[in-house]
C-alpha cells in the first residue's frame, strides 16, 4: 500500500488527489496533509482520511485553530518547517506536491533529497531550480512524475519511444479566456474577466496565469529540465477544446498524443499508480457524438508572457526563479486592482532584465532573488 502526503491538501490540485485516494482507498494511505490557513478545511479533510500529520504553514493561527477539529490520532503541526519533515519522513513513499507558487519549492526539495516517489504538480520547482532539483534527483534516487496534465501528456506519450528518437514536444494551451484578442483589447481587463477560465476550475493565480498564458511560459521551462530538451526542441498550439494535452513528435514524423476529457484527476492518478494503469474517475471520450478538435499558434504579440519563457528557458541561471517570483507578486497586484492586466507581462520582463544574473547559481542564491524580484514588482510603476 502506497503511503502519500498531499502538500497542498485543500486547493485544487489537492482535493482531486484526495479524491482520487478516496476511490483507490485499498492501494493508497493518506499519512500526511498540509495547508496554508484553510485549517477547518484541513480538518475536514483529517476527519475523512484520518492521517498521521495535518500541518498548517501558517503559524499565527496556532492559537486560533480548534485542534478538537481534528481527529485525536492526527497530529497538528505549525509552521514551513514541519511542511519539510513531513515531505521527508520514513513513513511516507509517495509526495504529491501541489503547494502554488515558490512556496512548494522547500516541501518539494525535502522529498527529493529523501529519495521519494514525487508528483510534480507545482511547476514553479522547476522553474526556479530546474538544474538542482534534477541534480538532486539523480543523486537521491527519487522518481519525478509530472501531474500538470501536459507534462503528463508528454511522459505518457513518451513511452512510444527513446529519448533519442524525440524531435520535439508539444504542449497545447487552452488560449484561456482572451483567445483572439489583440493587445488593444487587453488594456482594460478585470479580474472578474481574467477568472472566468473557459475550460478548466482552478485557483485564482493559476487562473490569471492562463489568462496571460505565463503558464505556459513556465510548463515550457519546466519541460526542458523535466524531460532534458533543448528549447527547440519544445513547441507549444493553441488548442481550445483541451482534450488533447500535449504531444510528442519522434523523429520518424509520427506524433504521439494523449486525449482525455479536462478532469486533473487523470493525470494525478497516473502518477499515483505508475507504472500500472487503474480504473478511472474522470469520464471517458464520448466517441458516439461528432466532435472537432482545432489547433492555432500562439499570439506572441498580444501574450508577451509567452515569448519570455522562450528566452528565460534559453538563459537558465537565475532568470526562473525572477520571473517566478516576479509574475507571482505581479498577479497579487492586479487580482486586488493595483496593476493592469497588460502590465503582468511588462513588468516581469523589466525585472528579468534588472536582475543580477548568474548562470549557477545556489539555491539560497534563488530564494534571495526570489525575494528581490517580489520588492521590484511592488514598487513597480506603470509607464
Amino acid at each position: 500500500m502506497k503511503q502519500i502526503a498531499v502538500l497542498g491538501s485543500t486547493g485544487s490540485i489537492g482535493t482531486s488527489t484526495l479524491d482520487v485516494i478516496a476511490a483507490h482507498a485499498e492501494e493508497m494511505q493518506l499519512m500526511a496533509i498540509t495547508a496554508h490557513s484553510s485549517w477547518q478545511q484541513l480538518a475536514e479533510q483529517a476527519q475523512q482520511f484520518r492521517p498521521r500529520w495535518a500541518v498548517l504553514s501558517n503559524s499565527d493561527l496556532k492559537s486560533a485553530v480548534d485542534l478538537s477539529a481534528f481527529p485525536q490520532e492526527t497530529e497538528v503541526l505549525f509552521g514551513d518547517e514541519q511542511i519539510e519533515r513531513v515531505a521527508a519522513a520514513d513513513e511516507i513513499d509517495t509526495v504529491i506536491c501541489g503547494i502554488v507558487g515558490a512556496a512548494g519549492l522547500k516541501g518539494a526539495w525535502a522529498a527529493i533529497k529523501s529519495g521519494k516517489t514525487i508528483g510534480i504538480a507545482n511547476k514553479e520547482t522547476l522553474v526556479v531550480a530546474g538544474p538542482l532539483i534534477m541534480d538532486l534527483a539523480e543523486r537521491s534516487g527519487a522518481t519525478l512524475l509530472p501531474v500538470d496534465s501536459e507534462h503528463s501528456a508528454i511522459y505518457q506519450a513518451l513511452q512510444a519511444g527513446s529519448a533519442s528518437e524525440v524531435k520535439r514536444v508539444i504542449l497545447t494551451a487552452s488560449g484561456g479566456p482572451f483567445r483572439g484578442a489583440s493587445p488593444a483589447d487587453l488594456e482594460d481587463v478585470t479580474p472578474e474577466k481574467a477568472l472566468a477560465h473557459p475550460t478548466w476550475d482552478m485557483g485564482p493565480k493559476i487562473t490569471i496565469d492562463s489568462a496571460t498564458m505565463m503558464n505556459k511560459a513556465l510548463e515550457l521551462i519546466e519541460a526542458k529540465w523535466l524531460f532534458q530538451l533543448t528549447v527547440d526542441q519544445i513547441g507549444v498550439v493553441v488548442h481550445p477544446q483541451s482534450i488533447v494535452h500535449s504531444m510528442v513528435e519522434f523523429v520518424d514524423g509520427s506524433v504521439i498524443a494523449q486525449l482525455s476529457p479536462p478532469d486533473m484527476r487523470l493525470p494525478i492518478q497516473y502518477a499515483l499508480t505508475y507504472p500500472v494503469r487503474m480504473e478511472g474517475l474522470n469520464p471517458p471520450m464520448d466517441w458516439s457524438r461528432a466532435f472537432e478538435l482545432s489547433f492555432e499558434p500562439p499570439d506572441l504579440e498580444a501574450f508577451p508572457a509567452l515569448r519570455l519563457g522562450i528566452e528565460v528557458a534559453e538563459q537558465g541561471g537565475t532568470c526562473g526563479a525572477v520571473l517566478n517570483a516576479a509574475n507571482e507578486a505581479a498577479v497579487e497586484r492586479f487580482l486586488t486592482g493595483d496593476l493592469r492586466f497588460s502590465d503582468i507581462a511588462t513588468s516581469c520582463e523589466q525585472v528579468l532584465k534588472s536582475h543580477q544574473y548568474e548562470p549557477h547559481p545556489s539555491l539560497d542564491k534563488l530564494f534571495e532573488l526570489d525575494h528581490w524580484a517580489r520588492e521590484e514588482i511592488k514598487r513597480w510603476k506603470s509607464c
